[in-house]
């Protein structure tokens, strides 16, 4: 998220945890919203915004079985290891698509569990293009076993 191209994009953060992906796109000027289902997130993420300096950023707790009609659209979703049990591809593919806009781009970073095959086909019945990209390093230097999947829709597609 350091270098994705984010002007004018609204975007959402899956599972959020810390906020590390949230907090970089807030401190890039991204109109970003953090969203987990977890307890303790919203405390972990203003803690972390103090820790670094930023304004307040959006947040909100993320039930993904759940449509939140007060969440919107978004033209760019991205989470990092939210497909952890076998409920996951259809409760995030349903919320995925509930909350995207005509044109999205979704970013999934899986560390290569045994349910993003499963949200990979629910995401292309509901329209959705696909691609996957192995990642075995981090920028850091450090080893990595995982892929990023970034799935796509267009509204120029339907034409």
């Amino acid at each position: 998220m350091v270098r994705y191209e984010i002007k004018g994009k609204r975007i959402l953060e899956l599972g959020c945890g810390l906020g590390l992906a949230s907090l970089v796109l807030h401190r890039r000027g991204g109109d970003i919203t953090a969203s987990d289902n977890h307890p303790l997130a919203a405390a972990f993420l203003l803690e972390n915004l103090r820790l670094n300096d930023l304004p307040a950023m959006k947040y909100e707790v993320g039930n993904w079985s759940l449509k939140d009609s007060q969440l919107g659209l978004f033209d760019l979703i991205i989470g990092s290891d939210v497909l952890y049990d076998r409920e996951q591809p259809e409760a995030v593919s349903q919320f995925v698509h509930a909350h995207s806009a005509s044109d999205v781009q979704v970013m999934i970073i899986d560390p290569n569990r045994s349910n993003h095959g499963s949200f990979s086909r629910k995401m292309g019945l509901l329209g959705y293009s696909h691609a996957a990209t192995r990642i075995t390093t981090l920028p850091d230097g450090s080893a990595y076993k995982g892929q990023m999947h970034v799935y796509g829709r267009s509204s120029l597609e339907a034409v």
